[in-house]
């Protein structure tokens, strides 16, 4: 059989492409001999895959030469990106395909770490894994990304809740008892064993499900956590089967992508991030406030009405320069009318009670929308509150003046500074969060509408 001219093939792989699931997934291209030239991943099988095959495709001077041997390609489906991204590695140090040649140098590529030896095992993201704090330690990887690395560490630590710091903790420490937790517990993201919030036990089953999860499909994890729930229920250990139900309820949200009905427009998590590096933003914004700590967690407070009716507020959170969307709120106001100060005072007051438990999220700076004295009316309602923001500061429009308590003049930044970038991010995300809050109630007051 004659081999296909080029635009033929490409034509034809490109039709085949298109066909693929709708669905994450790990593909394979292939030459005429049925040898593995490449193995990627995909949040999206066709897009990705028809990617390569249309006429105006540029893949760089590694990968261009592809296009005249691939012949085929074959698919793997996977259930989240997650999934994708531990399967592409695996296939990759496998088959050694010839176009993923940069993956054959293992000291170029991240590595997931897991100090299995530990009383409580860490997770940790490494470069060299040859490291001796790694001996002993289950290495995953090669990875292609340190940056999805990263994310994917971050979203199944909300799930199994392991630590990430690198604090020496032994059980029997009796300083544990006076230790605070950081953030993570705050947030959910770890059980503290810093502070003896968990058993040694307890911790390193959470640890040990981990290690299954990135070995088998999340459905087969799935599973077992429902039989290790029920058989808990029935031994009636009530507190051990609602760690694992919760589990099982944020394995099942693994890829929610933060749509819910009714907000798909305002909504935009991927447009909300803070455009650059959120370090640097966290950073600049540290040494303008003059602060000796570093700011982890990031608050901001706005406030939505029309001429005093339905007045709302809002309340979004940014740990590390990213939001953190679990510990966003939104406030309906109902005695405040159009009294911007008096609203503040409220939301400021109600968000102040919610963070007084020794557990409880409390930010390193919170931020109003606004100029001094919304800045004043939001310090009068914290008075009476002994856990406190390290700082309350206020940032006003079109001159984007930031406001200090006890600063004689405001502070002008340029409007290329890390920080001031990162405020305004904040406060925008509180006003598009106010605002969107807002046009439901007035279309359920306006229309009757129930579901709005």
């Amino acid at each position: 059989m004659p081999e296909d001219p080029r635009p033929e093939r490409l034509r034809r792989l490109s039709e085949k492409a298109r066909s693929l699931p709708d669905v994450p997934g790990v593909y394979l291209m292939k030459d005429a001999a049925g040898v593995v030239l490449y193995v990627g991943k995909a949040v999206r099988l066709p897009d990705r895959v028809s990617s390569y095959f249309v006429p105006s495709a540029d893949l760089g001077a590694r990968k261009q030469p592809m296009l005249d041997v691939v012949e085929d390609f074959e698919f793997l489906e996977c259930e989240a990106e997650w999934e994708a991204l531990l399967l592409e590695s695996r296939l990759v140090k496998d088959l050694k395909p010839r176009f993923n040649e940069l993956l054959k140098d293992d000291k170029t590529f991240p590595y997931l770490a897991v100090t299995v030896r530990e009383q409580f095992p860490g997770v940790y993201v490494t470069r060299n894994p040859s490291d001796p704090r790694f001996e002993g330690a289950r290495i995953f990887g090669p990875f292609t990304s340190v940056h999805a690395l990263r994310s994917a560490v971050t979203v199944m630590q909300r799930v199994f809740q392991y630590r990430t710091c690198e604090l020496d903790i032994k059980a029997d420490d009796p300083a544990n008892r006076r230790f605070r937790p950081c953030l993570l517990h705050s947030i959910g993201q770890c059980t503290a064993p810093c502070a003896n919030r968990v058993t040694v036990a307890r911790y390193r089953a959470d640890v040990d499900r981990f290690l299954r999860f990135l070995g088998s499909k999340r459905s087969v994890l799935v599973r077992e956590l429902q039989g290790e729930m029920e058989r808990a229920s029935e031994e009636r250990r009530f507190e051990d089967a609602a760690a694992l139900r919760d589990q099982i309820h944020a394995l099942g949200k693994l890829d929610d992508r933060e749509t819910r009905r009714g907000m798909e427009q305002e909504w935009q998590p991927e447009l909300t991030v803070f455009a650059g590096d959120p370090t640097v933003g966290m950073r600049s914004l540290q040494r303008t406030l003059g602060l000796d700590a570093p700011i982890r967690c990031l608050e901001a407070i706005d406030i939505a009405h029309l001429g005093g009716e339905e007045t709302v507020g809002s309340k979004v959170c940014f740990v590390d320069g990213r939001p953190f969307k679990d510990a966003y709120r939104r406030y309906r106001i109902a005695t405040a009318g159009n009294d911007d100060y008096r609203a503040i005072r409220e939301v400021v007051s109600r968000r102040m009670r919610e963070g007084q438990g020794a557990d409880e999220l409390v930010p390193d700076v919170l931020l109003i929308d606004g100029g001094i004295g919304q800045l004043h009316a939001a310090l009068e309602a914290m008075e009476d509150f002994a856990r406190r923001p390290a700082i309350v500061i206020s940032l006003a429009k079109k001159e984007e003046l930031i406001f200090v308590h006890r600063e004689s003049e405001p502070i002008r930044l340029p409007r290329t500074n890390a920080g001031l970038r990162l405020c305004q991010s904040a406060r925008d995300e509180a006003h598009r969060f106010a605002r969107r809050y807002h046009h439901v109630l007035r279309r359920r007051r306006t229309l009757g509408d129930a579901d709005a």
